[in-house]
This record gives C-alpha cells, sequence and structure tokens, in this order.
C-alpha cells in the first residue's frame, strides 16, 4: 500500500498517530493501512509514526485559508509562554527543588504543583476557544485536560504527567502538535518562536 490508497479513515488514523505521537494496543484496520504503507512503525504494543510521517499529514492539514491562519497564529502566540510555564511545572511535579527526583512523599508538595495545573488550565481554556475559531479540532481538548485534572484528584497521581496514558501533560503535548501542523511550523522554528515570546520580543 501506497500513501496514494490510504482510505479516508486510514488517513484520519494517520493524522491521529501522529498528533498523539504514539498509540498503545490492538491495531485498528484504518491504523494497519499506515503500518503497511510505511509511514507507522509497530513495536509490540506500541505503533508510532515513521519519521516522514508528520511532512505528509501536514501537508494534508496545514490551513490554506490567510484569515484562519491568522485566528490560529495568534492563539499560539499565547499558546507558547503557557507551554514553557507547563514544561516547568512538569518538572517541579517529577524533582523536587534540589534536583531529587519526587517520590510524592510530601504531600503538601504535591498539593502545591497541583494548584499550580489550575492556573495552567485557567490560562490554556482562553486560548483552545480562540484557536477553535479556526480548527474546530480544538474544542475538545480543554475537556480532555478536565478529565486529567479530575482523575489525578480521584487518586491517580499519574494523570499529572504520565507519558503512556492521556495525562494532562500528554494531551498538553497533543494540543502543541496539532498548532504546529495546522500552521506548518517546524519544530525548530517553534522553539525559536517560544523562547521570543518567552523573552518579551514581538514575534
Amino acid at each position: 500500500m501506497t500513501v496514494r490508497e490510504l482510505t479516508t479513515e486510514g488517513r484520519d488514523a494517520l493524522t491521529e498517530l501522529v498528533v498523539r505521537g504514539m498509540v498503545r494496543g490492538d491495531v485498528s484496520p484504518a491504523l494497519q493501512e499506515s503500518v503497511d504503507a510505511g509511514l507507522a512503525l509497530q513495536k509490540g504494543p506500541l505503533v508510532m509514526p515513521a519519521p516522514h510521517a508528520a511532512e505528509i499529514v501536514g501537508e494534508w492539514v496545514r490551513l490554506d485559508d490567510e484569515a484562519d491562519r491568522e485566528v490560529l497564529l495568534q492563539a499560539f502566540y499565547r499558546f507558547l509562554p503557557l507551554n514553557r510555564s507547563l514544561r516547568e511545572l512538569c518538572t517541579a511535579w517529577q524533582c523536587l527543588p534540589g534536583g531529587a527526583v519526587n517520590d510524592h512523599s510530601d504531600a503538601g508538595y504535591d498539593a502545591g504543583i497541583r494548584d499550580q495545573f489550575d492556573d495552567a488550565h485557567e490560562g490554556i481554556t482562553p486560548v483552545l476557544r480562540r484557536a477553535a475559531r479556526s480548527t474546530p479540532e480544538f474544542e475538545t481538548y480543554a475537556d480532555r485536560l478536565q478529565v486529567a485534572l479530575d482523575t489525578y484528584d480521584e487518586g491517580r497521581p499519574e494523570y499529572l504527567a504520565s507519558p503512556v496514558i492521556d495525562s494532562y501533560h500528554t494531551v498538553w503535548m497533543h494540543i502543541h502538535q496539532l498548532f504546529l501542523l495546522r500552521l506548518g511550523i517546524t519544530r525548530a522554528d517553534d522553539e525559536a518562536l517560544e523562547e521570543k515570546l518567552v523573552n518579551g520580543e514581538t514575534p
């Protein structure tokens, strides 16, 4: 099978895989198309996109309408400083201030970090609303982030930052990837732009 032979369902499955970065579990027939076409790699229970898959998906989903692109770009400019803060927050969740691994024995410390995730959520929610004006896919992400926080509060601490489930950090990464695909921005340009915005420079 080739890229051109992918069905609509196969293209959708590959797009989701690229946004998510990996999927775990049984491979659906739609996703199997990408495996057969060399666009996805299966390693045991994991399926990951091939290195060139993001470029192909980017060609499919990149916004062409200039007005929609500008709306999404303005949302992205607001997202990137929040993204820096979220990464720092996840680091603080995983490591104590002195650099030791957080073994989560200090309930007070963990509670303080959890409160800061509420601040992150308050910041990202209006950004997602703005992004959804041009790209409706963003509409679902605020709810998915809230589910991760609620699941944490129900006694599942891994739902803040674990990379193997839909934790808060994992869903946030999906948001970031969707921005990059829709805007056609490379990771290198993304990092440079984030640095500018964090430093208060004009993009």
